[in-house]
Protein backbone atom coordinates (compact mmCIF):
# COMPACT_ATOMS: atom_id res chain seq x y z
CA UNK A 1 0.00 0.00 0.00
CA UNK A 2 1.05 3.58 -0.40
CA UNK A 3 2.94 5.18 2.46
CA UNK A 4 0.73 8.29 2.36
CA UNK A 5 -2.27 6.22 3.51
CA UNK A 6 -0.76 6.00 6.98
CA UNK A 7 0.05 9.71 6.90
CA UNK A 8 -3.53 10.54 5.92
CA UNK A 9 -5.70 8.35 8.12
CA UNK A 10 -4.00 8.54 11.49
CA UNK A 11 -3.68 12.37 11.71
CA UNK A 12 -7.27 12.89 10.55
CA UNK A 13 -8.61 10.49 13.17
CA UNK A 14 -6.43 12.19 15.79
CA UNK A 15 -7.99 15.54 14.88
CA UNK A 16 -11.47 14.00 15.07
CA UNK A 17 -10.69 12.61 18.51
CA UNK A 18 -9.25 15.95 19.64
CA UNK A 19 -12.41 17.80 18.67
CA UNK A 20 -14.73 15.23 20.25
CA UNK A 21 -12.75 15.22 23.49
CA UNK A 22 -13.25 18.99 23.76
CA UNK A 23 -16.80 18.06 24.73
CA UNK A 24 -16.68 14.42 25.87
CA UNK A 25 -14.57 13.65 28.94
CA UNK A 26 -13.00 10.20 29.31
CA UNK A 27 -14.69 7.24 27.57
CA UNK A 28 -11.51 6.57 25.57
CA UNK A 29 -12.44 2.92 24.98
CA UNK A 30 -15.90 3.87 23.74
CA UNK A 31 -14.59 6.64 21.46
CA UNK A 32 -12.02 4.32 19.93
CA UNK A 33 -14.70 1.72 19.19
CA UNK A 34 -16.90 4.34 17.52
CA UNK A 35 -14.03 5.32 15.21
CA UNK A 36 -13.28 1.66 14.47
CA UNK A 37 -16.93 1.10 13.54
CA UNK A 38 -16.87 4.12 11.22
CA UNK A 39 -13.70 3.00 9.42
CA UNK A 40 -14.82 -0.64 9.21
CA UNK A 41 -18.38 0.31 8.16
CA UNK A 42 -19.94 -1.56 11.06
CA UNK A 43 -22.62 -0.73 13.62
CA UNK A 44 -22.44 -0.53 17.40
CA UNK A 45 -24.65 -1.88 20.16
CA UNK A 46 -23.93 0.10 23.32
CA UNK A 47 -24.98 -0.88 26.81
CA UNK A 48 -24.78 1.61 29.64
CA UNK A 49 -26.86 3.48 32.16
CA UNK A 50 -28.31 6.88 31.20
CA UNK A 51 -26.15 9.99 31.40
CA UNK A 52 -22.85 8.58 30.12
CA UNK A 53 -22.54 10.85 27.04
CA UNK A 54 -23.57 8.25 24.45
CA UNK A 55 -25.80 10.70 22.58
CA UNK A 56 -23.34 13.56 23.03
CA UNK A 57 -20.50 11.51 21.57
CA UNK A 58 -22.29 10.64 18.34
CA UNK A 59 -23.76 14.13 17.95
CA UNK A 60 -20.36 15.76 18.42
CA UNK A 61 -18.72 13.34 16.00
CA UNK A 62 -21.32 14.17 13.35
CA UNK A 63 -20.43 17.86 13.69
CA UNK A 64 -16.72 17.18 13.19
CA UNK A 65 -17.32 15.34 9.90
CA UNK A 66 -20.01 17.74 8.65
CA UNK A 67 -22.44 14.86 8.67
CA UNK A 68 -26.11 14.63 9.58
CA UNK A 69 -27.16 13.28 12.95
CA UNK A 70 -30.54 11.88 13.96
CA UNK A 71 -31.73 10.43 17.24
CA UNK A 72 -34.73 8.12 17.55
CA UNK A 73 -36.19 7.38 20.97
CA UNK A 74 -37.60 3.87 20.68
CA UNK A 75 -40.95 3.40 22.40
CA UNK A 76 -43.54 0.59 22.38
CA UNK A 77 -45.92 2.58 20.12
CA UNK A 78 -43.32 3.16 17.38
CA UNK A 79 -44.12 1.80 13.90
CA UNK A 80 -41.69 1.06 11.03
CA UNK A 81 -42.80 4.12 9.01
CA UNK A 82 -41.65 6.33 11.89
CA UNK A 83 -38.14 5.18 11.05
CA UNK A 84 -37.90 4.66 7.31
CA UNK A 85 -40.57 7.08 6.06
CA UNK A 86 -43.89 6.81 4.28
CA UNK A 87 -46.00 8.03 1.35
CA UNK A 88 -48.12 11.14 1.93
CA UNK A 89 -51.13 12.09 -0.17
CA UNK A 90 -51.29 15.71 -1.36
CA UNK A 91 -54.94 16.76 -1.71
CA UNK A 92 -54.15 19.77 -3.88
CA UNK A 93 -52.12 17.97 -6.53
CA UNK A 94 -53.70 14.54 -6.08
CA UNK A 95 -50.25 12.96 -5.99
CA UNK A 96 -48.34 10.98 -3.41
CA UNK A 97 -45.01 12.27 -2.14
CA UNK A 98 -42.40 10.34 -0.21
CA UNK A 99 -41.41 11.62 3.22
CA UNK A 100 -38.11 10.01 4.21
CA UNK A 101 -37.66 9.00 7.82
CA UNK A 102 -34.88 9.79 10.30
CA UNK A 103 -32.77 6.78 9.24
CA UNK A 104 -31.53 8.92 6.36
CA UNK A 105 -28.56 10.34 8.23
CA UNK A 106 -24.84 9.70 8.47
CA UNK A 107 -24.91 8.95 12.19
CA UNK A 108 -28.08 7.50 13.68
CA UNK A 109 -28.62 6.96 17.38
CA UNK A 110 -31.31 4.38 18.17
CA UNK A 111 -31.94 5.05 21.84
CA UNK A 112 -33.16 2.06 23.88
CA UNK A 113 -33.73 -0.12 20.83
CA UNK A 114 -35.17 -2.92 22.99
CA UNK A 115 -38.21 -0.78 23.90
CA UNK A 116 -39.71 -1.07 20.40
CA UNK A 117 -41.56 -4.12 19.07
CA UNK A 118 -39.97 -6.62 16.70
CA UNK A 119 -41.35 -5.02 13.50
CA UNK A 120 -39.59 -1.74 14.25
CA UNK A 121 -36.35 -3.46 15.25
CA UNK A 122 -36.34 -5.50 12.05
CA UNK A 123 -36.99 -2.39 9.94
CA UNK A 124 -33.92 -0.69 11.40
CA UNK A 125 -31.74 -3.78 11.13
CA UNK A 126 -32.75 -4.20 7.48
CA UNK A 127 -31.47 -0.70 6.77
CA UNK A 128 -28.25 -1.55 8.60
CA UNK A 129 -27.72 -4.59 6.41
CA UNK A 130 -28.87 -3.28 3.02
CA UNK A 131 -28.06 0.45 3.37
CA UNK A 132 -31.32 1.24 1.61
CA UNK A 133 -35.07 1.53 2.17
CA UNK A 134 -37.91 0.56 -0.13
CA UNK A 135 -41.06 2.69 0.15
CA UNK A 136 -44.00 1.93 -2.15
CA UNK A 137 -41.75 0.12 -4.61
CA UNK A 138 -39.12 2.89 -4.74
CA UNK A 139 -35.63 2.24 -3.38
CA UNK A 140 -33.89 5.01 -1.48
CA UNK A 141 -30.25 4.63 -0.40
CA UNK A 142 -29.12 6.02 2.93
CA UNK A 143 -26.23 8.51 2.83
CA UNK A 144 -22.64 7.30 3.10
CA UNK A 145 -20.99 6.91 5.52
CA UNK A 146 -23.80 5.38 7.57
CA UNK A 147 -23.38 4.30 11.18
CA UNK A 148 -26.07 3.09 13.57
CA UNK A 149 -25.38 3.17 17.28
CA UNK A 150 -28.13 1.41 19.22
CA UNK A 151 -28.27 1.68 23.01
CA UNK A 152 -29.71 -0.61 25.65
CA UNK A 153 -30.38 0.28 29.27
CA UNK A 154 -29.16 -2.58 31.52
CA UNK A 155 -31.19 -1.38 34.52
CA UNK A 156 -34.84 -1.54 33.51
CA UNK A 157 -36.28 -4.60 31.77
CA UNK A 158 -40.00 -3.88 32.17
CA UNK A 159 -41.74 -3.09 28.90
CA UNK A 160 -38.80 -4.19 26.76
CA UNK A 161 -38.60 -6.47 23.73
CA UNK A 162 -35.27 -8.33 23.81
CA UNK A 163 -33.47 -8.34 20.48
CA UNK A 164 -33.50 -11.77 18.80
CA UNK A 165 -30.07 -13.35 18.49
CA UNK A 166 -30.16 -13.17 14.68
CA UNK A 167 -30.67 -9.41 14.86
CA UNK A 168 -28.08 -8.79 17.56
CA UNK A 169 -25.56 -10.67 15.42
CA UNK A 170 -25.69 -7.92 12.80
CA UNK A 171 -23.99 -5.47 15.11
CA UNK A 172 -20.25 -5.39 14.65
CA UNK A 173 -19.49 -4.82 18.34
CA UNK A 174 -21.22 -4.54 21.67
CA UNK A 175 -19.53 -1.93 23.83
CA UNK A 176 -20.05 -1.62 27.57
CA UNK A 177 -19.91 1.98 28.78
CA UNK A 178 -19.08 2.44 32.44
CA UNK A 179 -19.17 5.29 34.93
CA UNK A 180 -16.43 7.96 34.79
CA UNK A 181 -13.78 8.20 37.49
CA UNK A 182 -14.03 10.89 40.16
CA UNK A 183 -11.46 13.02 38.35
CA UNK A 184 -13.29 12.71 35.06
CA UNK A 185 -16.64 13.46 36.65
CA UNK A 186 -15.18 16.61 38.23
CA UNK A 187 -14.07 17.79 34.78
CA UNK A 188 -17.53 16.96 33.37
CA UNK A 189 -19.30 19.01 36.04
CA UNK A 190 -16.84 21.88 35.62
CA UNK A 191 -17.32 21.98 31.85
CA UNK A 192 -21.09 21.72 31.89
CA UNK A 193 -21.60 24.33 34.59
CA UNK A 194 -19.09 26.85 33.21
CA UNK A 195 -20.29 29.86 31.24
CA UNK A 196 -17.98 29.19 28.27
CA UNK A 197 -18.88 26.14 26.20
CA UNK A 198 -16.32 24.44 23.98
CA UNK A 199 -16.82 24.86 20.24
CA UNK A 200 -16.22 21.93 17.90
CA UNK A 201 -14.50 22.50 14.56
CA UNK A 202 -15.31 20.67 11.34
CA UNK A 203 -12.15 18.78 10.44
CA UNK A 204 -13.35 16.44 7.69
CA UNK A 205 -16.06 15.92 5.13
CA UNK A 206 -18.19 12.85 4.63
CA UNK A 207 -16.45 12.40 1.25
CA UNK A 208 -13.06 12.28 2.97
CA UNK A 209 -14.35 9.77 5.49
CA UNK A 210 -15.79 7.60 2.74
CA UNK A 211 -12.42 7.61 1.00
CA UNK A 212 -10.71 6.56 4.22
CA UNK A 213 -13.17 3.68 4.59
CA UNK A 214 -12.20 2.41 1.14
CA UNK A 215 -8.49 2.77 1.95
CA UNK A 216 -8.97 0.91 5.22
CA UNK A 217 -10.46 -2.09 3.44
CA UNK A 218 -7.21 -2.49 1.50
CA UNK A 219 -5.15 -2.88 4.69
CA UNK A 220 -3.09 -6.06 4.93
CA UNK A 221 -4.03 -8.88 7.30
CA UNK A 222 -1.71 -11.85 7.53
CA UNK A 223 -3.45 -15.23 6.88
CA UNK A 224 -2.33 -16.51 10.30
CA UNK A 225 -4.43 -13.76 11.95
CA UNK A 226 -7.47 -14.72 9.88
CA UNK A 227 -6.94 -18.36 10.84
CA UNK A 228 -6.71 -17.30 14.50
CA UNK A 229 -10.01 -15.38 14.28
CA UNK A 230 -11.69 -18.42 12.72
CA UNK A 231 -10.30 -20.70 15.45
CA UNK A 232 -11.62 -18.38 18.17
CA UNK A 233 -15.09 -18.45 16.64
CA UNK A 234 -14.93 -22.22 16.19
CA UNK A 235 -13.86 -22.69 19.82
CA UNK A 236 -17.12 -21.11 20.97
CA UNK A 237 -19.09 -23.71 18.99
CA UNK A 238 -17.03 -26.82 19.77
CA UNK A 239 -14.80 -26.02 22.77
CA UNK A 240 -13.98 -29.68 23.34
CA UNK A 241 -12.12 -29.79 20.00
CA UNK A 242 -9.73 -27.15 21.32
CA UNK A 243 -9.04 -28.71 24.72
CA UNK A 244 -11.76 -26.81 26.59
CA UNK A 245 -14.46 -29.45 27.29
CA UNK A 246 -15.42 -27.73 30.58
CA UNK A 247 -16.87 -24.79 28.62
CA UNK A 248 -19.35 -26.94 26.70
CA UNK A 249 -21.91 -26.88 29.52
CA UNK A 250 -21.91 -23.07 29.54
CA UNK A 251 -22.61 -22.56 25.82
CA UNK A 252 -25.90 -23.23 24.05
CA UNK A 253 -24.74 -21.67 20.77
CA UNK A 254 -21.42 -20.21 19.71
CA UNK A 255 -20.52 -17.25 17.53
CA UNK A 256 -21.51 -17.09 13.87
CA UNK A 257 -19.05 -16.50 10.99
CA UNK A 258 -19.85 -12.79 11.33
CA UNK A 259 -17.70 -12.82 14.48
CA UNK A 260 -14.52 -13.78 12.62
CA UNK A 261 -15.35 -11.42 9.75
CA UNK A 262 -15.94 -8.43 12.01
CA UNK A 263 -12.93 -9.28 14.16
CA UNK A 264 -10.64 -9.00 11.14
CA UNK A 265 -12.41 -5.91 9.79
CA UNK A 266 -12.15 -4.25 13.18
CA UNK A 267 -8.50 -5.23 13.66
CA UNK A 268 -7.65 -3.69 10.30
CA UNK A 269 -9.41 -0.44 11.26
CA UNK A 270 -7.69 -0.41 14.67
CA UNK A 271 -4.33 -0.86 12.96
CA UNK A 272 -5.03 2.19 10.79
CA UNK A 273 -5.95 4.22 13.88
CA UNK A 274 -2.63 3.20 15.38
CA UNK A 275 -0.76 4.42 12.31
CA UNK A 276 -0.18 1.12 10.52
CA UNK A 277 -1.38 -0.21 7.18
CA UNK A 278 -1.26 -3.81 8.42
CA UNK A 279 -2.80 -5.61 11.39
CA UNK A 280 -0.85 -7.20 14.24
CA UNK A 281 -1.94 -9.85 16.77
CA UNK A 282 -2.64 -7.22 19.47
CA UNK A 283 -5.10 -5.49 17.14
CA UNK A 284 -7.09 -8.73 17.01
CA UNK A 285 -6.93 -9.64 20.70
CA UNK A 286 -7.89 -6.10 21.79
CA UNK A 287 -11.26 -6.45 20.04
CA UNK A 288 -12.20 -10.04 20.89
CA UNK A 289 -14.48 -9.21 23.84
CA UNK A 290 -16.32 -6.41 22.04
CA UNK A 291 -16.93 -8.53 18.94
CA UNK A 292 -17.90 -11.79 20.67
CA UNK A 293 -19.79 -10.85 23.85
CA UNK A 294 -23.20 -10.43 22.20
CA UNK A 295 -22.91 -13.45 19.91
CA UNK A 296 -22.73 -16.20 22.53
CA UNK A 297 -25.90 -17.82 23.84
CA UNK A 298 -25.23 -19.06 27.36
CA UNK A 299 -26.92 -21.94 29.15
CA UNK A 300 -28.92 -21.62 32.36
CA UNK A 301 -26.00 -23.29 34.11
CA UNK A 302 -23.71 -20.43 33.10
CA UNK A 303 -26.21 -17.87 34.37
CA UNK A 304 -26.63 -19.81 37.62
CA UNK A 305 -22.86 -19.71 38.16
CA UNK A 306 -22.70 -15.98 37.24
CA UNK A 307 -20.62 -16.70 34.13
CA UNK A 308 -20.91 -14.20 31.30
CA UNK A 309 -19.65 -14.16 27.72
CA UNK A 310 -16.58 -12.10 28.65
CA UNK A 311 -15.51 -14.71 31.22
CA UNK A 312 -15.79 -17.49 28.65
CA UNK A 313 -13.88 -15.58 25.98
CA UNK A 314 -11.08 -14.79 28.44
CA UNK A 315 -10.73 -18.52 29.18
CA UNK A 316 -10.55 -19.23 25.44
CA UNK A 317 -7.97 -16.47 24.91
CA UNK A 318 -5.81 -17.85 27.73
CA UNK A 319 -5.93 -21.32 26.22
CA UNK A 320 -5.44 -20.15 22.61
CA UNK A 321 -2.69 -17.51 22.48
CA UNK A 322 -2.40 -15.29 19.43
CA UNK A 323 0.17 -16.14 16.76
CA UNK A 324 3.63 -14.64 17.06
CA UNK A 325 4.09 -11.08 15.94
CA UNK A 326 5.58 -11.09 12.43
CA UNK A 327 8.57 -8.97 11.50
CA UNK A 328 7.56 -5.47 10.43
CA UNK A 329 9.68 -5.71 7.30
CA UNK A 330 8.00 -8.98 6.29
CA UNK A 331 4.52 -7.56 6.75
CA UNK A 332 5.28 -4.29 4.95
CA UNK A 333 6.65 -6.20 1.95
CA UNK A 334 3.58 -8.48 1.90
CA UNK A 335 1.28 -5.45 2.13
CA UNK A 336 2.85 -3.95 -0.98
CA UNK A 337 2.07 -7.04 -3.07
Amino acid sequence: MKEDVRNQISPLMERLLYEVKKVVVGQDHFLERVLIAILAQGHLLVEGVPGLAKTLTVKTLARTIRGTFRRIQFTPDLVPSDLVGTRIYNQRSGDFTTALGPVFANLLLADEINRAPAKVQSALLEVMQEYQVTIAGETHKVPAPFLVMATQNPIETEGTYPLPEAQVDRFMMKVLVGYPSEEEEFVIVDRITSAAQASVAEVATTEQLRALQLECRSGYVEPSLMQYAVRLASATRNPERYGLPELKRYLSFGASPRASIYLIEGARALAFLRGRTYALPEDVTDLVLDVFRHRLVLTYEALAESMNADDLMRKILQHMPAPDKPLDTHVEVAAEV
